[in-house]
């Protein structure tokens, strides 16, 4: 069993990918950790499933090209691929906005705890994003609980065996399923660490989510969360 799998969504990340993949690589081997880097192409659009290729052959990474379900769906679909071979599972995003160095001031806190979840430093975002935001964590503490500061960061540590038992109660359709698991460690008053970890803008690609459709992806996010909350789907 490895000790960690990196759950990596991956859009249109064709400029940047390789790099990404390098650097994670690079920093998990010098961290002398076994594990399995869990790449899911979202149904890109540019040529991110041919780039990917490179690593084809590598045994620590498994390239999944999949038709496009959203960032959310990939997400859950990564976890559920890597809770059955792995302690710890690991997610980031390719966008490169949060650099493979910042993990190991996860990793190397984690044996007391259940979750150990980054809080964005430096972060900038447009004003409609941080409404977003700050709705999100005021779901997750109404209904769930206190516990995480930044509830949908992609850069968290989670012990395999608690994430099992979360995973059973989201469906495969939740838009933001980090913000629910974010919540149940909260309601089960698991043991959490927030830890800052630097974050800058992305260089490449773009958000697939803008303006508008944002805002009412992000409605209809939270009342899944609600809904998730109480049993529901």
């Amino acid at each position: 069993m490895n000790d960690v799998a990196v759950v990596m969504p991956v859009y249109n990340e064709a400029e940047c990918i390789c790099d990404v993949l390098d650097d994670w690589t690079k920093e998990i081997d010098r961290l002398a950790i076994t594990y399995r880097l869990i790449v899911l192409n979202d149904g890109s659009k540019d040529n991110t499933a041919e780039v990917l290729l490179k690593y084809s052959n590598n045994p620590h990474i498994k390239i999944i090209n999949k038709k496009n379900s959203g960032h959310g769906p990939t997400i859950l679909q990564g976890y559920h691929l890597a809770v059955p071979e792995t302690q710890w599972v690991f997610q980031v995003d390719s966008d490169n906005e949060i650099k493979a160095e910042q993990f190991q001031k996860l990793w190397t806190e984690r044996e007391k705890y259940d979750a150990v979840i980054g809080i964005r430093d430096g972060r900038q975002q447009p004003f409609s994003r941080k409404i977003i935001s700050a709705v999100s964590r005021l779901v997750v503490r109404v209904f769930y609980g206190r516990g995480v500061t930044d509830v949908n960061c992609p850069f968290r540590l989670m012990r395999t065996e608690a994430l099992k038992q979360i995973l059973q109660q989201i469906p495969s359709n939740t838009f933001a399923p980090n913000v629910a698991i974010s919540g149940f460690f909260a309601l089960r008053k698991d043991r959490l660490l927030n830890q800052p970890i630097r974050h800058t803008n992305r260089q490449t690609g773009e958000v697939s989510i803008k303006k508008w459709k944002l805002l009412k992806a992000a409605t209809k996010s939270f009342m899944q969360i609600i809904q998730i909350r109480f049993g529901g789907s």
